[in-house]
């Protein structure tokens, strides 16, 4: 009987143990959290709850496991086991800490900040940095978990450090895109190029940039769809950066009109209804004549807006207004289609 109790006992009172030191520190942030709700590091620290209490339960277990004297032929492999998974365990507690730490960083500088560009710089380089540190910790882990905890493995790895000149050659011709890929996103991060958030246009296509990695990078394109393209692109070729020094742009809208156009009464009209816009920032605005032909006139409206969404609704809304316009006060504006006449019996006999 107390071969069975023993053991039951044993791991019962060091799960509840565990559980309880982990109960105790999530209550401890959620406490903090409330008593300074103005710092969210303390919030967001709770997402380690569950890698910590599985850290704990397996580090527990891995101490307390003589104690239950089960006595099987394979006890160094479940204390093995139970390392290494300690071990990953612990990276899991790491790297929710450095997401945490990452996150409260970025909201307590976009507060004391106005400048939007500033913000979005230090989220692509949080990000990129992450992911690094994110995927150099989950391999070494893997790695010092393997080798260190299973003693047969030890003599491959020492094998393969021996050869590992060869293979670095060989993994660099191999993978000569990947690392360009890392090289580039990297510096994507640092040299401030392309950040998270930037009004883009690549391809032909308008969006926004949604995702960095360290492979690939994600747009946004206005109707929702998703352009995905490897981050080397974007050292290697031109693209359109729409947010590059200010989200304030301007914009234009192209109109093509009969000679006759009153563009005077056309530009107050203009200078009018841009007053009444709130997406209009008041930075700037014209309307010129740009072009002529012998059939009409080429008129462009231009305004000026406080991001790249705004510009857009406004030039919309602009090309509706003067055309609506133009059609109700001077309809003999609007352009005209030239056309001949020619007599039938003249064309019949051609």
């Amino acid at each position: 009987m107390e071969e069975v109790l023993r053991p039951l006992v044993v791991f019962a009172a060091t799960l509840a143990v565990t559980i309880s030191i982990g109960a105790v520190v999530d209550r401890l942030l959620s406490h903090a959290a409330q008593k300074h709700p103005a710092n969210r590091l303390p919030g967001l620290l709770r997402r380690i709850h569950l890698p910590l209490q599985v850290f704990l339960a397996t580090i527990a277990l891995h101490f307390t496991y003589p104690l239950a004297e089960i006595n099987l032929r394979h006890d160094a492999v479940v204390l093995n086991i139970l390392a290494a998974v300690a071990i990953l365990s612990a990276a899991w507690v790491v790297m929710r800490a450095v997401d945490a730490v990452a996150e409260n960083t970025l909201d307590k500088y976009a507060h004391r900040t106005s400048d939007i560009a500033k913000v979005r710089r230090l989220h692509t380089q949080l990000t990129l940095v992450r992911r690094i540190i994110t995927t150099v910790l989950a391999i070494t882990t893997a790695a010092v978990a393997i080798l260190l905890l299973f003693p047969d493995l030890r003599t491959l790895g020492t094998s393969l450090l021996a050869s590992a000149g060869i293979i670095g050659v060989i993994a660099g011709v191999a993978a000569q895109s990947t690392l360009g890929n890392l090289v580039a996103g990297l510096q994507i991060a640092f040299g401030d190029s392309v950040k998270i958030g930037d009004t883009v246009v690549v391809e032909g296509e308008w969006g926004t940039v949604e995702e960095i990695t360290l492979s690939f990078l994600t747009v946004r394109i206005w109707d929702d769809r998703r352009l995905t393209m490897p981050v080397s692109y974007f050292n290697s070729k031109p693209y359109e950066n729409w947010s590059k020094g200010g989200p304030q742009i301007t914009g234009t809208v192209f109109l093509y009109l009969d000679t006759s156009t009153p563009v005077a009464e056309l530009r107050e009209h203009l200078r009018d209804y841009l007053r009444t816009r709130d997406d209009w920032d008041g930075r700037s605005w014209n309307l010129l004549v740009t072009d002529s032909t012998p059939f009409g006139i080429q008129v462009r409206a231009s305004m000026s807006a406080r991001n790249a969404d705004d510009v857009w609704t406004l030039r919309c809304a602009v090309r509706e207004e003067l055309l609506a316009w133009l059609r109700n006060e001077h309809p003999a504006a609007l352009p005209k289609i030239p056309t001949s006449v020619v007599e039938r019996e003249h064309a019949m006999a051609e």
